[in-house]
C-alpha cells in the first residue's frame, strides 16, 4: 500500500500517471490439461492495463506449494489492445505428487502482487 501511495505521488509531480493506472497484473483463468506422464499444458488468462513498453504485464509462472517454480512463460511485448489476453505454455513438468499449483502474473513495474490463482492439478 505505502509504495502505491509513493507511486502516485511521483506520478502526479513527473505526469508518468500510467503508473497507476496500470497496476498489476492479475490471474483471471488457468487450464491445466494433463499430456503425459508428469506433464502439463497451461492456459492462461492475464488481465492487466497494459501501458506501452514502460508498464505492462511481461510473465506469468507456474509454481508448487513450496515455492519452486515449475515452468515460466515470457511475454514478449505489451498487449494494450487485447484484455484479458490468454497465453499457453506446455511441456511442463511436474514432480510425481504434487496435486496442485500456483499461477502467478507479473508486470514490468510491479513484478508480483496481483490475483493469483490455485490450480488442482488433473489425474
Amino acid at each position: 500500500m505505502r509504495l502505491t501511495f509513493i507511486l502516485a505521488i511521483i506520478a502526479v509531480f513527473t505526469g508518468l500517471n500510467t503508473v497507476v493506472i496500470a497496476g498489476e497484473a492479475d490471474v483471471e483463468e488457468v487450464r491445466a490439461e494433463k499430456t503425459g506422464e508428469g506433464t502439463y499444458r497451461f492456459s492462461v488468462t492475464v488481465r492487466h492495463a497494459d501501458a506501452g513498453w514502460d508498464h505492462y504485464a511481461n510473465k506469468w509462472d507456474i509454481s508448487g506449494p513450496d515455492g519452486t517454480i515449475f515452468g515460466t512463460r515470457i511475454l514478449h511485448h505489451p498487449h494494450e489492445n487485447e484484455q484479458p489476453f490468454t497465453r499457453s505454455l506446455g511441456a511442463v513438468e511436474i514432480p510425481q505428487g504434487v496435486k496442485s499449483v500456483i499461477v502467478r502474473a507479473y508486470d514490468s513495474v510491479h513484478a508480483d502482487g496481483g490475483r493469483e490463482m490455485n490450480v488442482e492439478l488433473p489425474d
